[in-house]
């Protein structure tokens, strides 16, 4: 006989309590291989597959689509073979024999099932079924019931004599009929019929302020730890931006140059964090975070470098791990495919967390500036608006450039302006002369 299996949500790291089942992956009935994944669930982190560590027939899925569940919680139960050595029954069989199975208990009364509300209002019951009944019921045909006169009702009396007060109430649309009168032995006055219409104004200013508010969105999974991260880093960082005008132009003709020749091609977002490295290993202050008491400033020795993607989810910041290591081609391939991961809603857990320092491409939005909020913990962050041809001095001469605006957002308690302004206008210089590179490689 099969021996069914509790698979229960795993602890999945980063000191989850819960995940949220965006996807079913398994029917009920369904048989599964060990280790093939069962359900999709999201984090605060990061959509990710969880597999099931059992071979068999699912019997059981507990959670439905955008419910919580918490770590420790069942998840799946699977009918796998037994240890006593008994030969399993033929797959197809089983979960034939289980989905019916399933079907006949949906039909019949169970005991110690509870109702509990799950996400969008809808009832669900949890327990287990009842043991199927030993007497099988009897059906009896209902015996036919004549049909008894029905006395027509009698006049309904409205204690009213004013025709003023019947004129009022026809033309507010008042029924006299639901109004209690104030007057002698229930008389309706005009009072009456004046406090009914004000009931009725009132009335439906009163249903709107009680109705739920509508569009509301609910702060959960990826968004609620966006918004907790984004709300720690303005509440406790001191953060202050500076930033400059630079002529991208010579930057742009050397991609170009870049590309015209044989191997892969080199994006505009490579060269940026190619610069970031260069810049961080001569301002290593700013590769630092201040600890969780505000005692100490830990300065990292290697750049974890991350950057901010758009993807299905919503802003996530994948990081390049030792990005410092990389040459330019390397760091081009390591952002093409963490911004492809992004896209799909496939990165891992270590590849959205431990960065040190982040790069912020916000002109792919077409926008020139912006003052963006540090990513918890990091002390600093570039950030890099649209380029775009602008007229500009050049050498003495009125020229069209292609220009960009460069912003730098740093903890204050890290360094003084000047660091800041220091590492910005090494950026800069970068930019406008990526040949300054060659000294520092």
């Amino acid at each position: 006989m099969p021996v069914v299996r509790e698979f229960r949500l795993p602890d999945l790291g980063e000191g989850l309590t819960g995940a949220e089942v965006v996807r079913w992956m398994v029917e009920v009935g369904e048989v599964i291989a060990v280790d093939q994944p069962v359900v999709e669930v999201e984090t605060a982190k990061a959509v990710v597959e969880v597999p099931c560590p059992y071979g068999g027939v699912v019997t059981a899925r507990y959670g439905e689509v955008g419910e919580e569940i918490a770590v420790g919680a069942p998840l799946v139960t699977v009918a796998v073979a037994s240890p006593g050595g008994a030969a399993p029954e033929e797959p197809a069989e089983r979960a034939a024999q289980v989905a019916a199975q399933l079907a006949a208990e949906v039909e019949r009364p169970l005991v110690g099932y509870g109702v509990a509300e799950s996400k969008g209002g809808r009832r669900r019951r949890v327990g287990v079924p009842a043991a199927p009944a030993a007497v099988a019921p009897v059906a009896v045909a209902p015996a036919p019931v004549a049909a008894a006169p029905v006395a027509p009702a009698a006049p309904v009396v409205v204690p009213v004599i004013s025709p003023l007060v019947r004129r009022l109430a026809r033309e507010q649309g008042i029924d006299l009929g639901a109004v209690a009168g104030s007057g002698p032995d229930g008389l309706i006055m005009r009072a009456d019929v004046e406090r009914a219409v004000a009931a009725k104004v009132a009335a439906p200013a009163a249903s709107v302020a009680a109705a739920p508010q509508e569009g509301v969105v609910p702060l959960r999974g990826l968004r609620k730890a966006v918004a907790e991260k984004l709300s720690r880093s303005h509440r406790e960082i001191p953060a202050a931006t500076c930033w400059v005008d630079a002529d991208a132009t010579e930057l742009m003709a050397l991609r170009r140059q870049l590309n015209a020749t044989p191997g892969p091609k080199v994006s505009v977002l490579a060269l940026l964090a190619r610069i970031c490295t260069v810049a961080l290993a001569r301002f290593p202050e700013l590769n630092s975070s201040v600890t969780d008491d505000g005692s100490g400033i830990i300065r990292h020795s290697v750049v974890h470098l991350g950057f901010a993607a758009q993807g299905e989810r919503g802003l996530v910041v994948p990081v390049v791990r030792d990005a410092h290591t990389l040459g330019t081609e390397q760091l081009g391939a390591e952002l093409g495919r963490l911004t492809e991961a992004a896209r799909d809603g496939s990165l891992s857990l270590a590849e959205l967390t431990g960065g040190t320092f982040t790069l912020n491409n916000y002109g792919v939005f077409g926008v020139d500036g912006s003052t963006p909020i540090l990513n918890h913990p990091e002390a600093a962050m570039l950030g890099v608006g649209r380029i775009v041809a602008k007229p500009w001095v050049h050498e003495g001469q009125l020229a069209v450039r292609e220009v960009t605006q460069l912003s730098f957002t740093f903890d204050h308690r890290v360094c003084d302006g000047g660091t800041a302004g220091g590492f910005l206008r090494f950026v800069a210089d970068c930019v406008e002369r990526p040949g300054m590179l060659l000294r520092q490689l």
